[in-house]
């Protein structure tokens, strides 16, 4: 399989891999490279090497697994049996590799981090998704991730089968009661976001009452309205009270238990931090033949 086949649909840059896979061989290898593998393994001598999936789930990561094993030993053979987004079967193979005993350990660690951590994102999500069946709901992730590792994160969550929310502070206005209470009220802030605003940025609000939805409403100045901790039934009504007139999103203490009934309301977003933030890892593991 080509390196390129190994993406899911929602592409991730390669200066993103690349900075990924810098960062965390600096962080293992260190001043003196992996001592172990130095000191025990003559060199020159190959591997095989299968990358197994120990637990079913959905993938992500493939790509900065054979980045990681080509940073080390760039004439390494890499034979990809799967590709991100795929759902795989408990001790499914995953990928072999070909190359460098020294290499392949010394980057085993960084590639199997990656693998297992965004592959779990991705099963987490693909859960959510599974659940809601065909409701228009979709589900999306949050900036609720790991310092460094958001792009990363946010393309597991694609690979899972969800969306994305806004990557940072600077491409969407996503206006928090905090952002209400300082600016003086509901309209207040609204009428000074879209009097600032590009012609392509949308305005969020986040509403904590049917009350403030109102408002809202009334002001006719945003294009998402966020409704935060509400119940079922007070979504319900909110979904009725906007009427097509807003993208709605549902976000705060969403959970797997309760995301179909949620769907069935008939919001267009939930949003879930708890994707990013609490997945476990994905059993990945590396099957090494002399």
């Amino acid at each position: 399989m080509s390196p390129s086949l190994l993406y899911a649909d929602g592409f991730l840059s390669p200066l993103e891999i690349e900075d990924a896979i810098t960062r965390a061989l600096a962080e293992d290898l260190g001043r003196a490279g992996d001592i172990t593998s130095i000191a025990t393994i003559p060199a020159g001598t190959p591997a095989r090497v299968n990358v197994v999936a120990r637990k079913a789930g959905t993938i992500a990561g493939l790509p900065l697994a054979e980045a990681a094993l080509r940073r080390l030993d760039p004439s390494a053979e890499v034979m990809a049996h799967h590709r991100d987004g795929d759902a795989v079967a408990e001790k499914t193979a995953l990928m072999e590799v070909r190359g460098d005993a020294r290499a392949v350990l010394a980057a085993e660690r960084t590639a199997l981090n990656y693998l297992g951590h965004l592959s779990g994102i991705a099963t987490a999500t693909a859960a959510f998704v599974q659940r809601i069946g065909d409701s228009k709901t979709r589900i999306c992730c949050t900036r609720k991730t790991t310092p460094g590792l958001r792009a990363l994160e946010k393309y597991a969550v694609r690979c899972g089968g969800g969306f994305n929310h806004r990557f940072g502070l600077d491409d969407a206005i996503l206006i928090k009661d905090n952002h209400v209470a300082v600016a003086g009220g509901v309209r207040a802030v609204l009428e000074g976001a879209r009097a600032k605003v590009g012609l392509l940025v949308k305005i969020e609000v986040e509403v904590d009452s049917l009350s403030q939805l109102k408002e809202v409403l009334d002001c006719g100045l945003a294009d998402v309205v966020l409704l935060d901790n509400f119940d079922v039934a007070m979504m319900k009504e909110a979904v009725a009270m906007v009427g097509g007139r807003l993208v709605v999103e549902a976000s705060g203490g969403i959970t797997l238990d309760s995301i179909a009934a949620i769907a069935a309301t008939g919001v267009d977003y939930a949003s879930s931090g708890a994707l990013t933030h609490s997945s476990p890892s994905l059993d990945v593991a590396f099957d090494i033949d002399i």
